[in-house]
């Protein structure tokens, strides 16, 4: 009777530990971010969708989102957005100002700083396809030890020598930048 009685305890407490350990879910990519900004001068705060890979400017800034994710509705939020944010000088030149991960949920943790405008990520929508999470364990490539990857020092016999150009050959001048198109403004 015991017996029994531990059994069945070991298993409510398996249960109530698996329901409550986090259940990992794919990712959702959007192809629409969702932005907020606030121009401190006049405290006015504009709401603006951007889709992926198009530039708005807000202000003196042009803001370009990559990548927008989220995750499933049963599935606690989590929006993130890999942008690029550039200020616009008088003379038209561009100063890039942020480039990386913003969060929905923290919109302080990777802020875009500047004197006068502020920007935060507020949601993606659009999303119906979603991707698997890269979190796959790399195995080692075969003959190397535990610890060497890719960036390990090779013996100084295996190393290949360094590529040296033909004496002929000249460099051909940069080809200039193709000129930015006007992004939307608001």
């Amino acid at each position: 009777m015991i017996v029994i009685a531990r059994s069945v305890l070991a298993a409510a407490a398996a249960l109530t530990v698996a329901s409550v350990a986090p259940a990992w879910a794919d990712k959702i990519k959007n192809p629409t971010a969702i932005f907020a900004g606030l121009d401190k001068i006049t405290g006015r705060i504009t709401s603006f969708e951007v889709a992926i890979d198009e530039t708005v400017q807000f202000g003196a800034l042009q803001l370009t989102p990559r990548v927008c994710y989220t995750r499933p509705t049963t599935e606690a939020p989590n929006t993130t957005a890999f942008i690029e944010v550039d200020e616009v000088a008088k003379a038209s030149e561009y100063r890039r100002i942020f480039g990386g991960w913003v969060f929905a949920a923290s919109p302080g943790l990777h802020a875009i700083e500047h004197p006068v405008y502020d920007l935060w990520l507020t949601g993606c929508k659009g999303g119906v396809q979603a991707v698997a999470d890269d979190v796959a364990p790399v195995a080692p490539k075969p003959g190397t030890r535990q610890g060497q990857g890719q960036g390990a020092r090779q013996p100084a016999a295996q190393q290949p020598a360094p590529r040296t150009a033909p004496a002929q050959q000249q460099q051909q001048p940069a080809a200039p930048a193709a000129p930015r198109q006007p992004p939307r403004q608001f």
